[in-house]
């Protein structure tokens, strides 16, 4: 059979078009989509757990419904102690406020001083900020866990994806032809350890900077230390820019509530320390290494998903973008593209000669 070669700008427009109707899908469909993300990847964790609880001997949605309720016990202790911890900062709030109020104003008329700006004018730039915060934050909560349909989707899709997970993949396979079984089966082997041990790792790395930050802000004294360890431990989950976000809430804190500003430096510095040994250390010999996304897709991926899904598609964009790079390494004609994702640098560039080269190329290429 004689395929036919279409020209490279007929191919690069239908690749546009289909991203920009991808694109158009998950932004639409993102409060059904989400939840479903969020529950394939609770599923792929549980299913170790589900066959430990197969192998001795228990039935298959029993097992299902003890993995999920461990879950559940889990997760619920840990928002008991954050909505405890949230009550406490709660009913500070009008000290707090009324101390950033001074502070505020403070920096205002420096500004004014310093800048020429007015404060009318700035009070305009700072009602801008919160307005469009306010939208991004409320596209957040509608889109993660703020919704009631999240609630009741997520369970579901978690039950029923561990339910057919069997038929679901006997699927792959089948609409596969067989010399392309190997391939399929490498793909999804590979998917499901690169999640668990992804995330799994993911977890353990929170837990080791949550105490890290903890001890930091105890020792300094700053008043709701495990919230803000926690919620900073959260928050540096996010590649590159979750380091330097988890940095602000502490200094905002230690600037209302402590006089002068040499805490809020030896936090920063503190800070700067941890997220170090935890790039250098900790994500090397805790977090798997089978999600080798580089810097620059890294963080082009995590604003792409924040723009589409907002904090839900930035903590769902790494682990999906990992699950396509393995799908690219195993096609032949997606290779390239698997490479661009890697962090493997050549040494040298691959090179096609030209067949007449210019005089003015001959002259750079002999400096």
């Amino acid at each position: 059979m004689i395929f036919k070669q279409y020209p490279f700008y007929f191919k690069s427009t239908i690749i546009m078009l289909g991203l920009v109707l991808a694109t158009y899908i998950l932004i639409n469909l993102r409060e059904v989509l989400v939840p479903f993300c969020f529950a394939l990847i609770i599923s792929i964790l549980l299913i170790p757990l589900v066959n430990k609880f197969i192998k001795m001997g228990i039935n298959r949605i029993v097992a299902i419904v003890f993995a999920m309720l461990i879950a559940l016990i889990i997760f619920s202790g840990i928002m008991y102690f954050l909505s405890s911890q949230i009550a406490a900062l709660a009913s500070d709030i009008p000290l707090l406020k009324s101390k950033f109020q001074t502070l505020l104003t403070q920096f205002q008329h420096w500004v004014q001083m310093t800048f020429g700006m007015s404060i009318e004018k700035q009070v305009g730039i700072l009602n801008n900020g919160i307005e469009k915060a306010k939208t991004y934050i409320g596209q957040t909560v509608g889109t993660a866990l703020g919704t009631v349909m999240t609630v009741i989707l997520l369970p579901v899709y978690v039950f029923l994806l561990l339910f057919y997970k069997s038929l679901l993949v006997n699927f792959f396979y089948e609409v596969n032809s067989n010399k392309h079984s190997k391939n399929l089966s490498e793909i999804l082997g590979e998917t499901k350890i690169a999640v668990q041990s992804y995330m799994q790792g993911l977890l353990m790395e929170a837990f080791i900077i949550t105490v890290l930050y903890t001890m930091v802000l105890l020792f300094f004294g700053i008043k709701y230390a495990i919230l803000m360890a926690l919620m900073g431990a959260i928050i540096n989950m996010l590649p590159f820019i979750g380091g330097v976000m988890s940095i602000i809430l502490p200094v905002v804190i230690a600037t209302i509530t402590k006089e002068g500003y040499s805490t809020q430096l030896w936090i920063i510095i503190s800070y700067t320390i941890i997220q170090f040994a935890d790039n250098h250390y900790i994500i090397p010999m805790v977090v798997s290494s089978k999600v080798k996304i580089n810097a620059l897709f890294s963080i082009i991926v995590v604003l792409l998903g924040g723009a589409m899904w907002g904090f839900a598609g930035m903590f769902l964009s790494i682990p999906f973008v990992g699950i396509l790079k393995i799908v690219f390494d195993r096609i032949e004609e997606m290779k390239p593209w698997g490479k661009l994702l890697g962090n493997e640098v050549p040494s040298k560039y691959r090179k096609k000669k030209l067949l007449k080269t210019a005089m003015a190329e001959q002259i750079v290429e002999n400096k």
